[in-house]
């Protein structure tokens, strides 16, 4: 039976049997076999990944920890025991440590993130000052579930858990909302300051300033 055969489909009773046995020999020092065994492994191992990862260049990277997971336990495997099972687990433990690991970057990036909001130019829940126009309108242009996300956190300054109360999602689904919004803002927002400072609260220089002022006096002549 091919390398090739064994790797495409679960392994039947003949092909765990030749699995069994290249690992049993590549415990025993036989490099030939473990190469053979590592090359049948790698597109079940693909397979079962791809099943759960979308993402292909994660898919990968799941992939390659597998098999460094396989590697490294090589000497756990208990000969007398079927290889698919023990193969299995360590797949899915790989999978679940990318989903966890992805939940963690994704909730420390909200926070970071969620930091550069909140700056004295910014709207402090106390003081309940408008926000500056750039903010206002990059706010408005935002998807109406991601707008309610960062406006409910960053403007209301609710929780996470009574935001997701308030919009009738769960606490995951509003940190989903809420890190697209922000990254949006900071696509839109990006130039918006010189020096630290909003644009539209600068004061305005030479022709412009002159502009203003003559539009406000015909302003007043007027009324």
């Amino acid at each position: 039976m091919s390398a090739e055969g064994i790797g495409k489909n679960r392994p039947t009773e003949a092909a765990e049997q030749q699995l069994s046995g290249w690992m049993r020999a590549a415990q025993a020092g036989d490099a030939e076999a473990y190469r053979a065994l590592l090359r049948a492994i790698q597109p079940r191992i693909r397979s079962i990944v791809r099943a759960k990862i979308r993402d292909e260049a994660a898919a990968e990277d799941v992939l390659q920890n597998s098999l460094l997971s396989i590697h490294r336990g090589r000497r756990t495997y208990r000969a007398e025991r079927p290889f698919g099972p023990w193969m299995r687990a360590i797949v899915r433990n790989s999978i679940i440590d990318h989903f966890r690991d992805r939940k963690r970057k994704a909730e420390r990036e909200v926070e970071l993130i969620a930091e550069e909001w909140a700056d004295e130019s910014d709207v402090s829940v106390e003081s309940r000052v408008p926000l500056v126009p750039e903010l206002a309108d990059a706010l408005a242009a935002l998807p109406d579930g991601q707008r309610e996300a960062v406006t409910l956190i960053q403007i209301e300054g609710l929780s996470v858990a009574e935001a997701a109360l308030r919009a009738g999602v769960s606490a995951g689904a509003l940190k989903v909302r809420a890190h697209r919004g922000y990254r949006a803002l900071r696509k839109m927002l990006a130039g918006a300051r010189e020096g630290g400072e909003w644009k539209s609260s600068m004061p305005l220089s030479g022709d412009a300033a002159l502009s203003g002022l003559t539009s406000k006096r015909r302003t007043k002549g007027v009324g």
